[in-house]
């Protein structure tokens, strides 16, 4: 490996720890007169920016914007190009050919929990386990800690507002507010609704939340910033325990990152006048 591959590496790590999206790009076949060979690595950034070569001209510039579509997907692009015409940016008449992968590098998605009692316990371990990036809230001190929800990757309390700062929420990051009364989700949710969270759910029967919803109207919140909240959050599965209630919210937050609709799987059996008129 080349000092060269070494630094975009280590920038594909630090990007990935500084939740940048990024997409690396690589040359896996050459044949011919090429100007980089097999294993060449470049780095190409959100904005544009790149870190590396993989020969420069019109090549490269097809790959940059492979790259960005693969940012926006989340898929791989294979870039096949025939270096041949210098009028269009190829590095000298090569003559060769290359292949390049081209792999997206995007933020884990955050699953923000607030609140650490029995279901946002249940919900962090559950949200750990489908490899979210958990990051766990409580106003109370002694419930925010290692003891009570060890499958957080960061662990928060105090102001909301404090804890925004430190742990931001993105269009990546979906919320799940698991509290324990009306006055909480009150004060949390303008807080909330002012992030580009791409998906704000709050726990709690019908009438709670119609509760909630009235005294945020009545302290002069939008009704149209209120259509973002997913209340009461989950799907119905008659959930009980603390374990299934949180399958349910998971379940809908899934269906909410993935475009699903939430119907059963399964095809339903024809009837008797549905399989005599298909014969």
């Amino acid at each position: 490996m080349t000092g060269e591959d070494r630094h975009v590496l280590e920038e594909l790590l630090a990007a990935q720890a500084r939740r940048e999206p990024v997409a690396l790009a690589v040359i896996i076949r050459d044949q011919g007169s090429v100007p980089r060979h097999a294993g060449t690595k470049m780095l190409v950034y959100g904005d544009g920016r790149t870190l590396g070569t993989i020969g420069g001209g019109e090549m490269e510039a097809r790959v940059v914007a492979a790259a960005a579509e693969a940012l926006r997907d989340g898929r791989t692009r294979l870039v096949p190009y025939s270096l041949v015409d210098p009028q269009r940016g190829d590095p000298g008449v090569c003559g060769g050919q290359v292949e390049i992968y081209v792999e997206p590098y995007v933020a884990l998605p955050t699953l923000y929990v607030l609140g650490c009692g029995h279901v946002g316990r249940a919900l962090v371990s559950l949200g750990h386990w489908l490899g979210y990036r958990v990051v766990a809230w409580d106003d109370r001190p002694e419930l925010a800690t290692a003891e009570n929800v060890p499958d957080a990757d960061a662990r928060l309390s105090g102001p909301l507002a404090d804890a925004l700062a430190i742990q931001p929420i993105d269009a990546r990051t979906y919320v799940a507010v698991v509290t324990r009364n009306v006055g909480l989700d009150r004060e949390l949710l303008p807080q909330l609704l002012a992030t580009p969270a791409a998906f704000i759910g709050v726990m709690g029967s019908r009438r709670r939340w119609q509760e909630t919803r009235r005294q945020l109207l009545a302290d002069g919140l939008p009704a149209d910033s209120l259509t973002r909240v997913n209340a009461p959050i989950g799907l119905e599965i008659n959930a009980e325990s603390p374990a299934e209630i949180a399958v349910s919210i998971i379940a809908q937050i899934i269906m909410a990152q993935r475009g699903g609709d939430g119907r059963p799987m399964a095809i339903p059996a024809a009837t008797p006048e549905e399989a005599a008129s298909s014969m």
